[in-house]
């Protein structure tokens, strides 16, 4: 037993050794408290193993150890002192109450950590200046100012609103006062303001964690504004030639207190009122009708451009072309109008559309594609007129030379070789080519030749022009050898042969046929005494011929035979008789120029040979050598009334605009 009770004696003596050297020590110390100015702040403190004296200080300043605090009358302790409890409470919380405050053990010598003691001072309602009415112009930049005053704490945040929505661009600024402490703070915000927001109401609000839903201070915005436009036509869309009336209407503060009209720029005289009538044309759709109305603050403009619509106008005509064979070829025509016309693009007598748009490419052109090309605006949607317009493509390629039909001629007889040439750019050459020689113009023995006009062909094609090779006095070679006429330019030659048909030999009367050729002069003939058998006034030599056989002579001059053995004798005058039914009626004796009096030297005159007018008489003929007699010489001449196609020789190429007419004359009487 004894041994038993000597372990728990132990064990209870080294307990009560224990207890007997506890030290003091905090159960619950103060934190850092922050209180809204006017409430109560409570600071806790809580000790163990401690009943002795306990008080707080503040910033080191003893408040005292007393529980109700005495001198300080917002401050006292509460608890249960024997339970360790000293808890510091103030109430109501100033401003001077913001402090670092410490709970003291005195007798055990323990001190709590500080605690800061943070007091908020929430912010007065802010002010605008110049409120609750602030007058601004519109369009005029402008700031609008608002202020905090007092001592908020902590410094609040000056915010700005419209209709519950915060605005931006707003500047803050704060003011501090000598001891360093907040004197005032703004926000400046600012504006351009419109015209729409005169009445607006704008909010400053001054927040801050004291007061966070903050204060607000409300102004309403008053503003001068120069005069708001709206511009009407009635009606909008037209027809070219109608009548329009505008309508200018205005707001402004301060009133309206003039208008000014104008069209595209220039006034239109005579007009003060808001309203204006006009009649409309093309104009009005490029030139824009404006309304300037004026008040104290400024002024303002509206315009407004009608739909009017007309047309197609053709504002840029396509142009004529010229290329190379082989080369691109591009046309261009400008239609306006409203609507926009629609534009396409034809070749002359096809309706085939090639293009649509105010453009036309051609892609390596050929002498097929020569001709008229059409440019046509069609009528817009408005069933107004259309229009067309169209330009010349002319290629430029080697000549095409075609032989024209030639009359058979008679052994020793005349004879007229014939071959058309068309070619872009103009042939440098024509040159007619046989056995023995060439010739491009002039004579040459028996041989002259004479270029014209040729009349048109197909469009395009180039300007064209015959060639005509005379042979005075056949021989029987000209009939079986061939005559080859060609042309050349600078894109290269092209040629044709041509042969001499022969006509049977026809048999003639012994009865001299007597010619008499009206109105004779400028020594187209040489006569004697016995030539005349009237007056010379009215009439011209008789000239007695049994054939029609013509002859050079060495000098080249053309020399009639005369059957009359000098008789008479008839120089510078190519006389062909026709005889026989053969087709083609013998060489073509075309009459004299109209452009002269008698005897001057005529124009050759393709007319009546192949049916139409050729484009100019540019070419006479060389002197000495009248290729055509008079036109009263044969009185009983019958005009054709029919014509053939012409014979081309089996070389020539196809060129089927070059088929002319040929006339076939009937037989040609050579008496009077």
């Amino acid at each position: 037993t004894l041994r038993m009770l000597v372990p728990a004696l132990l064990v209870l003596l080294f307990c009560l050794r224990g207890c007997a050297g506890l030290s003091p020590y905090f159960l619950q110390q103060p934190e850092d408290l922050v209180v809204l100015l006017g409430d109560e702040a409570r600071l806790p403190c809580t000790l163990g193993a401690y009943w002795g004296l306990v008080q707080w200080t503040k910033d080191g300043l003893a408040l005292g150890g007393e529980r109700d605090l005495p001198g300080w009358s917002r401050y006292w302790i509460s608890g249960n002192a024997a339970s360790g409890q000293h808890d510091l409470h103030i109430r109501p919380v100033e401003i001077e109450d913001q402090a670092s405050y410490e709970c003291q053990a005195t007798q055990a010598g323990l001190r709590s950590r500080r605690a800061q003691l943070h007091v908020l001072v929430p912010p007065e309602a802010p002010q605008v200046l110049g409120g609750p009415f602030v007058s601004l112009v519109a369009g005029v930049p402008a700031n609008v100012t608002c202020r905090s005053r007092g001592d908020a704490r902590p410094t609040p945040d000056l915010l700005w609103f419209r209709d519950g929505v915060r605005l931006d661009g707003a500047t803050f600024r704060q003011t501090l006062l000598k001891e360093g402490t907040t004197g005032s703070v703004e926000s400046i915000l600012s504006l351009t303001p419109s015209s729409h927001d005169d009445g607006a109401i704008l909010v400053c609000r001054a927040r801050s964690q004291a007061l966070p839903a903050g204060k607000d201070t409300a102004i309403t915005l008053s503003l001068q504004y120069p005069p708001v436009v709206t511009l009407s036509a009635e009606p909008q869309t037209v027809q070219e030639g109608e009548k329009v009336t505008f309508l200018c209407q205005a707001t402004a503060q301060p009133p309206v207190t003039g208008y000014r009209w104008a069209k595209g720029g220039s006034s239109v005289l005579g007009a003060r009122g808001p309203m204006l009538e006009v009649v409309a044309d093309a104009s009005f759709l490029t030139a824009p009708v404006s309304c300037e109305v004026s008040n104290a603050v400024g002024s303002a403009n509206r315009s407004t451009a009608l739909d009017v619509r007309f047309g197609p106008i053709l504002q840029a005509k396509p142009k004529p072309l010229s290329v190379d064979v082989g080369e691109d070829a591009s046309f261009s025509c400008v239609w306006r109008g409203n609507p926009l016309p629609r534009v396409t693009w034809t070749r002359r007598g096809d309706a085939q559309v090639l293009a649509s748009g105010p453009t036309l490419r051609l892609l390596a052109v050929g002498p097929e594609d020569a001709g008229d090309y059409v440019c046509r605006a069609g009528p817009g949607l408005s069933g107004l007129r259309g229009g067309a317009a169209e330009a010349r493509l002319t290629v430029n390629a080697a000549p095409v030379v075609t032989a024209l039909h030639s009359a058979p001629a008679f052994l020793r007889g005349p004879a007229r070789l014939q071959c058309l040439v068309f070619a872009s750019p103009a042939p440098e050459a024509v040159v007619w080519s046989w056995d023995e020689g060439f010739l491009t113009a002039g004579s040459r023995g028996r041989f002259l030749v004479e270029t014209f006009p040729a009349p048109e062909g197909r469009g395009g094609q180039g300007p064209g022009l015959i060639s005509v090779l005379h042979i005075s006095g056949t021989q029987e070679s000209d009939f079986s050898r061939g005559f080859n006429c060609t042309a050349r330019n600078r894109l290269g030659e092209g040629g044709t042969q041509v042969r001499l048909g022969r006509r049977a030999s026809a048999s003639f009367s012994k009865q001299k046929n007597l010619v008499r050729i009206l109105g004779s002069s400028n020594g187209s003939s040489s006569r004697g005494p016995e030539e005349e058998t009237g007056s010379s006034k009215d009439q011209g030599p008789i000239v007695h011929t049994d054939h029609s056989d013509l002859a050079l002579d060495e000098e080249g001059a053309l020399e009639t035979k005369d059957p009359t053995n000098g008789y008479y004798k008839v120089r510078g005058v190519s006389v062909s008789l026709s005889l026989g039914e053969a087709p083609g009626g013998g060489l073509f004796l075309p009459p004299s120029s109209p452009l002269g009096p008698p005897g001057t030297p005529t124009f050759y005159d393709f007319k009546t040979h192949v049916g139409i007018v050729p484009p100019c008489r540019l070419y006479r003929a060389k002197a000495g050598y009248l290729t055509t007699p008079h036109p009263q010489a044969f009185t009983s001449y019958i005009k054709p009334t029919s014509f053939g196609p012409p014979d081309l020789a089996p070389s020539t190429p196809p060129f089927p605009y070059a088929a002319f007419p040929t006339p076939s004359h009937p037989r040609l009487q050579t008496h009077v």
